[in-house]
Order: C-alpha cells, then structure tokens, then sequence
C-alpha cells in the first residue's frame, strides 16, 4: 500500500509541474471588421491587438459590391492572429530590448510559441547557467502574462533548452545515486517549472527516492528523499507540495 501510494504521489507532482502547459491554452484572436479594404481592416486589427499587420490573416467574407460590381459598402474582413497575442507581444517585446541592446541576435516565435533568441550573440543571452535568459524570460512573463492561469512565456536561444534538459537528466540520475548511497535527502539549487519537471520525470520510475518540489517561486527547488523516508515520516512534505 505505501509503495502505491508513493508511485501514486510521484506522479501527481511531476503533473503538476506540467498543469500550465495543458490547462487553458491559449489560441489566435479572430473578429470581423468592416473596412473600406483589406489592408484598412489589418491596420485597424494591428491598432486594436497591439501586433503588426504581417501577423494577422484576412479573409474577405462580403466584397461590398452591388449589382454590376458597383462599390456599395465597406467590405466584410474576418481577421484573425497567426498565434495568441500574448507571443506575439512578447516576442515584439524581446525584439526590441534586443535592437535597444544592439546586439546580433533575431528573436522569432516558433510553432509551439517559444521564442527563440538565435545570432552571434546567443551567449551573452545565454548567461553563466542560463541564468541571463531566466531573467528575460521571468521578466517577459510579469509584464505580459496578465493571467496566471494561462500557460507561461518560454524562450530558447541557440538550442539551449536541449542542452539544458540532458544537463538536467544527467545530473538528476546523478544525484539520486548520491541519495541512495547515503540515504539523505538532497536539495536542488532552484529551478523554473519547466526545469524541475524534467527532474520529475527523469526520476518517476526509481521506486527507491521521492521528489518534492518545496518553497516559493523564485526559489522553489527540488528535494530528492529516500523512499524509506516515508516510511519514517508518514507526514512526507511532498504531499503538501501538489501545486507544482
């Protein structure tokens, strides 16, 4: 019963790091507006959106047009967002602090709505550990993810993500042997949700420690137990730590 109920906490908390990436995604923005033409109607949804034309679709749903292709009316235009407008902006945002920072770099928003940072510059944006794209990210995200419920901004620059996450894969199989030779728990510098859910599910299968992500953002880090832990402690602080 206790191994299940470990498995079965295990697996809540690696969900929960994950929660903002399934929960209320958001999608393009669409309206119709009624113009004297095509590219009245995409500067008037520019002006409304706070994006630029050239990432917003058109679609003509009424040419105004009477009898005898006589010009009768405004023309109907459904527009649409090519991705939510909360990326579009802060990839606008991060564009122009890179501009301002004259550095060589282009910031572009992939299919999956990361931005990604990549030029001759990446390391600068990279920092000592990641840390100088941390802060951009984390700052990004106060000034444009208004609701909390909505699935965080991410940046990536010059593949650093996928360096990270076998970084983070290595080091997490690392310190679980550490945790099953001394049979202590280890703490983890913090990390971001995206970083401790690698760590998570790096971990999920080794029925021999529990992880638990503790404290308070920007500090919350991961503790890796022993599984006997539980046993000593039934009152385990990973079961108050279901919020990710």
């Amino acid at each position: 019963m206790m191994n299940t109920n470990m498995r079965t906490t295990k697996t809540m908390t690696a969900n929960s790091e994950n929660k903002e990436n399934q929960a209320n995604k958001l999608q393009p923005e669409s309206m119709t507006f009624e113009a004297k033409s095509v590219e009245a109607a995409l500067d008037m949804a520019a002006e409304l959106w706070k994006v630029k034309p050239e990432d917003i679709d058109a679609t003509v749903i009424d040419d105004g047009k009477r009898l005898f292709g006589l010009l009768g009316k405004k023309m109907k235009v459904r527009v649409s967002t090519t991705a939510p407008i909360m990326y579009l902006q802060a990839r606008d945002f991060a564009a122009s602090i890179l501009a301002q920072s004259e550095l060589s770099l282009a910031a572009t928003l992939e299919n999956d709505n990361a931005i990604s940072i990549d030029g001759n510059d990446s390391a600068i944006v990279i920092g000592r550990h990641g840390e100088t794209l941390k802060a951009f990210e984390f700052l990004t995200n106060l000034i444009y993810r208004t609701d909390q419920s909505t699935p965080k901004i991410r940046f990536d620059c010059a593949g650093y993500r996928a360096h990270r996450e076998e970084s983070l894969i290595h080091l997490a199989k690392g310190v679980a042997r550490e945790v099953m030779q001394k049979h202590s728990p280890v703490s983890l510098e913090p990390m971001s949700s995206w970083e401790r859910r690698i760590i998570h599910l790096a971990l999920q299968d080794n029925k021999e420690i529990v992880t638990s992500s503790e404290g308070e953002e920007p500090l919350r880090k991961i503790v890796v137990y022993p599984s006997e832990h539980t046993e000593r402690h039934r009152t385990f602080p990973r079961r108050r730590s279901r919020s990710g």
